[in-house]
């Protein structure tokens, strides 16, 4: 089957699909997805081909790759080939892989690969980014300072600020639930001093933003808790409601921004407080995402809000112990949930509707 050199070639998205820690589910979810959605979505997955093409064969032996190196598509650009091959920039792995055993010598290759979506973003190749889960521990351990995907992205776009979302569709709720984050991944202990009204202010101001302009919601509605049991109950359980939380809320709503609150965290999620509203302003990581994954977890997604390109994941890790077992146990739910996401915010971004 011949390859065309024309993006345009193909109606079908292009999407750049990162196979993230060899050693866990990423590369069968990615491979899993990818073929899957194939005749909708054109994903052309970063990782180490070899690696890919022999955990393709064992996953299914109709699934057929072709191995591109980067520097090719770099001379020549990104080829687009039918819905019967997927297309894979090799991205070379360090070590062996052993499913379930890290390797901290195959941290910069999957940081390679994130680098390699960037930059075929930048040059054109692909419209989003959908990434698999990867290990921050290994890239750590690799001698690379790594929090994690959101604040690594935003490194490489040089963009100042992001925001962490996850969203999902909770089973028989009318509308999706979609939680954003005023801090990510930091201690607990760090976390007050993280909120400050300029952070609020363009933690808000992003998300207002990315739901008008990525969602294609024309009037959104954001929800914010407050950081303290009860709200802090009127200054008895802390002030950061009063003196930080409900005036960067007020400022927010006089630049014209629908955000309402601060609300306890520990009553706002439920369907009575819930309707209406676009997003869950969360202060922190667990407060508000165990609430989404409890109630999507399996076809939730992370989206990362604020960059210059579209970005989707997974809304779990690596799952070592299950990849440990063998392949065929994992499931690939929220990794076809995250290129159908990337999709709709492709074309609620285009004026195509709403994602």
């Amino acid at each position: 089957m011949s390859s065309q050199p024309a993006r345009r070639a193909t109606a079908r998205p292009v999407l750049a699909v990162t196979t993230g820690e060899p050693a866990g589910i990423g590369p069968e979810i990615a491979l899993r997805a990818a073929w899957a959605l194939r005749e909708e979505v054109n994903c052309v997955l970063l990782g180490d081909a070899a690696f890919l093409a022999l955990t393709a064969s064992l996953i299914d032996p109709e699934i057929r790759l072709a191995a591109l190196s980067l520097q090719a598509v770099r001379n020549g650009g990104l080829p687009h080939f039918g819905s019967g091959r997927i297309a894979v920039i090799d991205v070379p792995l360090e070590a062996h892989v052993v499913p379930g055993v890290l390797d901290k010598e195959n941290g910069r290759a999957v940081l390679a690969m994130l680098d390699a979506a960037v930059e075929g973003v930048a040059a054109g190749w692909y419209q989003a980014i959908v990434t698999a889960p990867l290990q921050k521990s290994t890239i750590n351990e690799a001698g690379v300072a790594f929090s994690g995907h959101t604040e690594y992205l935003a490194e490489k776009t040089a963009t100042a600020r992001v925001v962490m979302m996850l969203a999902g569709q909770p089973q028989g709720a009318a509308a999706p639930l979609r939680v954003a984050l005023a801090t990510t991944h930091l201690p607990l202990a760090a976390v007050p001093a993280a909120i400050t009204a300029a952070s609020l202010a363009t933690t808000l101001d992003i998300i207002h933003h990315d739901l008008r302009h990525k969602f294609g919601i024309a009037a959104p509605r954001i929800l914010v808790t407050g950081l303290n049991p009860h709200a802090g109950e009127g200054g008895y359980l802390g002030r950061e409601e009063i003196d930080t939380i409900a005036p960067a809320i007020a400022a927010a709503q006089a630049r014209g921004i629908d955000a309402r609150g601060p609300y306890p965290a520990d009553t706002l999620f439920q369907p009575k407080h819930l309707a209406g509203a676009d997003c869950v302003l969360a202060m922190y990581h667990d407060q508000g995402l165990p609430v989404l994954k409890y109630a999507t977890f399996g076809r939730g997604v992370n989206i990362t809000l604020g960059l210059p390109l579209i970005r989707t994941s997974v809304d779990h890790g690596t799952a070592l112990d299950l990849a440990a077992r063998g392949l065929g146990l994992a499931d690939c739910a929220s990794m076809e949930e995250a290129i159908h996401t990337a999709v709709r915010m492709l074309q609620a971004s285009a004026g195509k509707g709403a994602a």
